[in-house]
């Protein structure tokens, strides 16, 4: 079995568990097209069911595992633009804000300062 996701100009609608044999004979008149994933896929990166990186990367597909809304560009996966302000990361296709994330306590992003408001 494997993980598909349903691809309509650019957005996924749909992620599904499918044999390859299903997709190759599934007769879909809808819009768009199947792109297989990688459920244990995140950040350009394959990892084991163990949670720890796996030295096999060719198993990493498409950057990220999908959900409905996420976008696809032909390339990989991504999840929709937090915030005007963040860049997508050509590597690990998940978006950074253009200041790092402090190393303590727990903060929420400003957009209009651009900056990370300390939450109490």
């Amino acid at each position: 079995m494997a993980h598909f996701a349903k691809v309509v100009n650019g957005t996924v609608t749909r992620v599904i568990v499918a044999d390859q044999e299903f997709i190759d004979t599934f007769v879909d008149d809808s819009p768009g097209e199947w792109i297989q994933a990688s459920y244990n896929t995140h950040g350009g990166k394959h990892y084991k069911q163990d949670g720890k990186e796996s030295s096999d990367q060719s198993k990493a597909l498409r950057k990220n595992y999908p959900s409905p809304s996420w976008l696809y560009d032909g390339t990989g996966f991504c999840p929709p633009k937090p915030f005007d302000s963040w860049k997508l990361n050509s590597t690990t296709y998940l978006w950074e804000p253009p200041v790092a994330y402090p190393s303590s306590g727990k903060h929420t992003w400003n957009e209009t300062d651009k900056s990370w408001d300390a939450v109490e």
